[in-house]
């Protein structure tokens, strides 16, 4: 019995290898066929040429993007200036007119009403 029992793990170790060796050797079969067939090479040039003009489509979108953001940002900035210049000549006529006094016009009018 002790024969016995010591003979079956190892022979079943032993076919344990055997199929994994089965097993890589129908993986490196079915590799090797992939490798040779002219279908597979067309789908990865495919794919390729795909993944490729689906790249530059994404940076032409970016750019473009990046364009028309860049040209909001100028038009903003140039509303912002000509209204600050706007306000800037708005404040310095208020100025003017106050230090002018009141208008002499204005003060004969309120005194005949």
């Amino acid at each position: 019995m002790t024969a016995g029992g010591a003979d079956g793990p190892a022979r079943r170790a032993r076919a344990g290898g055997g199929h994994r060796t089965a097993m890589r050797v129908i993986a490196l079969a079915t590799v090797m066929h992939i490798l040779r067939s002219r279908r597979f090479y067309a789908r990865l040039i495919t794919i390729v040429v795909a993944v490729r003009a689906l790249g530059q489509i994404g940076q032409e979108n970016q750019a473009s993007t990046m364009a028309r953001l860049t040209a909001w940002d100028k038009r903003q900035v140039e509303r912002l200036e000509r209204k600050a210049k706007s306000q800037g000549r708005a404040v310095k006529g208020t100025l003017q007119m106050a230090r002018s006094g009141a208008p002499r016009d204005l003060a004969a009018k309120m005194d005949r009403t």
